[in-house]
C-alpha cells in the first residue's frame, strides 16, 4: 500500500526555520517525481518544490526561491523541505505528493502526482 507521512510542521516566529519530513512506503520515492505542495485558507494548492524522477532536477517557487530547500535520502525513502526565514504568508498546510507515472516534476498543477500524504501545518507568526 503506498503511503506518504509528513511531520515537521509547527508554529515559528517570522524569520524562523522548520524542516518538514516526507517517509514514503509502498514504493521507492528514487524512482519517482516528488512534489511539496501548500495551501493556505481560501486558497488553491500551490507548488512549492520538486525534485524529477529522471535526472533529479530541482525545482521551487519563486516566492521560496533562496530560503526553501528541498532534498531526499534514498536510504531512508525519505524527502525532506527545509524553510529559513520563514514568513507569515508562508503559513499553510505543506503536503509531500508522489507522481509515479514518469513524468518531469511539475509545480503548476496538481493533476499528475497520483498520491498524496495528510499534510502538515506550517504557521509562521509575525
Amino acid at each position: 500500500q503506498v503511503q506518504l507521512v509528513e511531520s515537521g510542521g509547527g508554529l515559528v516566529q517570522s524569520g524562523g526555520s522548520l524542516r518538514l519530513s516526507c517517509a514514503a512506503s509502498g514504493f521507492t520515492l528514487d524512482y519517482n517525481s516528488i512534489g511539496w505542495f501548500r495551501q493556505a485558507p481560501g486558497k488553491e494548492r500551490e507548488g512549492v518544490s520538486c525534485i524529477s524522477s529522471s535526472d533529479n532536477s530541482r525545482y521551487y517557487a519563486d516566492s521560496v526561491k533562496g530560503r526553501f530547500t528541498m532534498s531526499k535520502d534514498n536510504a531512508k525513502n525519505m524527502v525532506f523541505l527545509q524553510m529559513n526565514s520563514l514568513k507569515p504568508e508562508d503559513t499553510a498546510v505543506y503536503y509531500c505528493a508522489a507522481d509515479v507515472r514518469g513524468h518531469k516534476c511539475n509545480l503548476a498543477t496538481v493533476r499528475p502526482y497520483d498520491y498524496w500524504g495528510q499534510g502538515t501545518q506550517v504557521t509562521v507568526s509575525s
